[in-house]
């Protein structure tokens, strides 16, 4: 915390969370699905571990991997304590999640059966948006949110959930649970196409696949045969029964973003938010502005231009008004955003040559 700029300095609060891996076979297909757990005190945390530690090694991964179904695991959570919860994590990722083209079901039902109806949110994921997710009827029960993981400490933030609400685990529990009230405002997202798995493809073979391009080809990798792996866009088109555009009653609002460094990286025509002119860059701006999000979401055209140069501001202006160009992130590789075209670097390049 000694070396956070003052501008972005502020409480903060933790809630008592964890992700378990749940890897089963069931309606006769192996299962894999990643599951939130949420729970309001130490105690009911103790009780879950114990549970838990009967079934499998729960030390080993701060991502717990256990033979256990789904709907057990919330049968666990919720006699641990009545306000505790859980979230299925990023539902649509194919891998591990409750409807992933993989190893997931085609309904919330089939994996968490006669419990179904204590789940009252899902997470959209980095490959999924709010937009998308409207496009499922059996959704609807459920408010939408976005959350970030914490494989790496500069990655914290880059989803998030937008709170109006007592700043307690109790306001947090209401504004989920309660379909009345309205402590959720809403949510930030990736651009989707961004995450890892929007599209069809094959890494092996850096074949990035429209799914009209993946039906072409028979669900085969073009370059070798093998079957790619079916994304999110072909996930969520294979599952709608509601047209796009159509919101239904727990709707939220919702941004999408892209990461600072990101955006910094990309007007400065760098390749690595990890550049040490892209650090620097990213430092000043918070020391001078405040934090991130407020950065992208809020702060001024005019300051972000006095602190980091018109081609930066322009670049979150862009952002903000969703002209973006993204090549899409398809089978573990992330999508490659771009805000700025070579016409634009050499425009500017230009004007700098001029006033020089």
């Amino acid at each position: 915390m000694k070396d956070l700029p003052p501008a972005c300095k502020g409480e903060v609060r933790f809630v008592l969370t964890t992700e378990v891996s749940n890897i089963y076979k069931k309606l006769g297909k192996v299962r894999k699905v990643h599951n939130l757990v949420f729970v309001p005190s130490f105690d009911a945390a103790e009780k879950i571990q114990a549970k838990l530690d009967l079934i499998g090694n729960i030390r080993a991964d701060g991502r717990p991997i256990l033979g256990l179904d789904s709907r057990d695991l919330l049968e666990i959570v919720l006699e641990a304590d009545s306000k505790a919860y859980l979230i299925p994590a990023h539902i649509w990722t194919p891998w591990f999640s409750v409807l992933g083209s993989s190893s997931g079901f085609d309904r919330m039902e089939d994996c968490f059966g006669d419990l179904t109806k204590h789940i009252f949110a899902v997470e959209t994921g980095l490959s999924s948006d709010p937009l998308m997710n409207w496009r499922l009827k059996q959704l609807d029960p459920f408010v939408l949110v976005s959350n970030s993981d914490a494989h790496s400490p500069p990655k914290l933030g880059r989803e998030a959930a937008i709170y109006d609400t007592e700043f307690s685990y109790r306001g947090i529990y209401r504004a989920l649970a309660d379909e009345k009230d309205k402590g959720l405002i809403g949510t930030i997202e990736f651009f989707p196409e961004e995450g890892k798995y929007h599209y069809d493809g094959h890494r092996a073979c850096k074949m990035r696949l429209h799914p009209a391009e993946s039906q072409e080809h028979k669900g085969l990798c073009p370059s070798c045969g093998k079957p790619v792996t079916v994304g999110v866009m072909a996930r969520v088109e294979a599952l709608a029964d509601r047209p796009q555009g159509q919101k239904p009653p727990r709707a939220r609002p919702f941004y999408n973003l892209i990461p600072l460094a990101e955006v910094i990286a990309e007007a400065k025509g760098v390749r690595t938010v990890d550049a040490k002119s892209v650090q620097e860059l990213y430092r000043r701006i918070l020391a001078r502005l405040g934090n991130e999000l407020f950065v992208l979401r809020e702060a001024s055209l005019k300051d972000i231009g006095a602190v980091a140069g018109d081609f930066t501001a322009e670049g979150i202006r862009r952002m903000r008004e969703g002209k973006v160009s993204i090549a899409a992130g398809y089978d573990g590789e992330y999508g490659e955003v771009h805000l700025f075209t070579e016409q634009d670097r050499n425009a500017q390049e230009g004007q700098l040559t001029f006033f020089s």
